[in-house]
């Protein structure tokens, strides 16, 4: 996450290319990233990709797929 120069946050994930969202707050702007990682992992296995890995990752979330 980094601040953005307008206000809020913009979120970015380096291992899910072109996923970018935002938040007003970090509040916001980690519920959007768990929506926007949640929509492009069920994306990645509804389209049979396989799911990239990151061993940059600096911080663990617990995301769930339906």
């Amino acid at each position: 996450m980094t601040p953005d120069v307008t206000g809020g946050y913009v979120v970015t994930c380096p291992a899910l290319p072109g996923l970018v969202t935002e938040g007003d707050t970090l509040e916001e702007a980690r519920a959007m990233a768990t929506d926007a990682i949640q929509g492009y992992l069920e994306s990645l296995r509804k389209d049979a990709k396989p799911i990239p890995r990151d061993d940059s990752i600096t911080e663990q979330l617990a995301i769930e797929v339906a």
